[in-house]
């Protein structure tokens, strides 16, 4: 089953968490942070997904390496239990925005990044 999210560009996606982090006082090297610390992208390599104007399929196809510690990311985003999610790629996007959100609700980041 192939959602239209996989399609969407990473750097329209990106566009969007700039806007929701910085609308709530957090910043882009923080956000680049989160997303780093996820995917094993180096900085230069996700400005690179960006700028290369990738799929969502294909930015965590290309993923370095998913932190072995994402399993820790655990609650609901849109509706859903994020460790329920059977899809893999689905669950990695979800993830993703998890950390976004808490990222823009002001949590700390060494529990962000479940350190």
């Amino acid at each position: 089953m192939s959602h239209k999210i996989y399609k969407m560009s990473f750097a329209s996606i990106y566009s969007l968490y700039v806007t929701k982090v910085e609308r709530k006082n957090r910043t882009v090297a923080e956000l680049d942070e989160v997303i780093c610390w996820l995917t094993g992208y180096s900085l230069a390599s996700l400005k690179q997904t960006i700028a290369d104007q990738i799929d969502m399929e294909t930015f965590f196809e290309e993923a370095p390496e998913i932190n072995p510690n994402a399993y820790l990311i655990t609650g609901k985003i849109c509706g859903v239990q994020i460790e329920e999610i059977k899809e893999p790629l689905m669950q990695q996007i979800r993830y993703m925005d998890k950390l976004v959100d808490e990222l823009a609700k002001g949590r700390p980041m060494e529990k962000i990044l479940r350190t």
